[in-house]
């Protein structure tokens, strides 16, 4: 058996230690490198978001609450999500003006007056029954995928455009009943809508 001098051990053990140093600083320039990436992806994420807000800068600013609306009677309430705006028919093209494409939570509650849109830490809105145009039921929106019928949609008018805005509540059971109560409010109840539907709509209207 071969016995390592002194001198041989101290150089084995040299190389050991200078190979770990070599693995760490390689692992330090991974995880910069890696914090880099994600810095600039956030970044072209940001210009992307400015500069879909600037192509929808002709959207006119939106409604806020009328005074004695609480007055009125409540027809439907709903707690539970707001997940995004886009332009009607277009699942995946997302609004972003005024706030729209930011994901919050909601409160919604529906009169013969309108939808009041309440949203904790975001900006809040008011529909007029006026420029309701109809609900339905979905599965995705603006690239958010759910379990089939697990997102209220509301198509609303504003400023001449139509959107669809996305709402999930806390209870899912309780969508249907406000498709049925829009519809009956817009004169839609009972028709079969699609996303289909809501985009030859728009292209009609304009």
């Amino acid at each position: 058996m071969t016995t390592l001098n002194p001198g041989h051990q101290l150089f084995q053990l040299a190389e050991q230690k200078s190979a770990e140093v070599t693995d760490w600083s390689a692992r330090i320039s991974w995880v910069l490198g890696l914090l880099v990436f994600i810095a600039f992806v956030y970044w072209l994420m940001r210009q992307g978001w400015k500069w879909r807000e600037r192509l929808q800068s002709g959207l006119p600013e939106l409604q806020s609450t009328p005074e004695g609306f609480a007055d009125g009677e409540t027809l439907l309430t709903l707690d539970g999500r707001y997940h995004a705006s886009t332009t009607a028919g277009q699942w995946l093209d997302r609004i972003v003006a005024h706030g729209l494409g930011t994901r919050s939570r909601v409160e919604l509650t529906l009169t013969a007056e309108g939808l009041d849109v309440v949203r904790p830490g975001a900006a809040g809105f008011f529909v007029p029954v006026s420029a309701l145009r109809a609900a339905r039921l979905e599965k995705a929106l603006a690239g958010k995928v759910l379990p089939e019928g697990g997102l209220l949609v509301i198509t609303w008018e504003h400023g001449g455009t139509l959107i669809d805005s996305g709402f999930r509540s806390d209870r899912s059971a309780e969508h249907q009943a406000w498709v049925d109560t829009v519809g009956h409010l817009t004169g839609t109840a009972g028709t079969n809508l699609s996303s289909t539907t809501i985009s030859t709509t728009e292209g009609t209207a304009r």
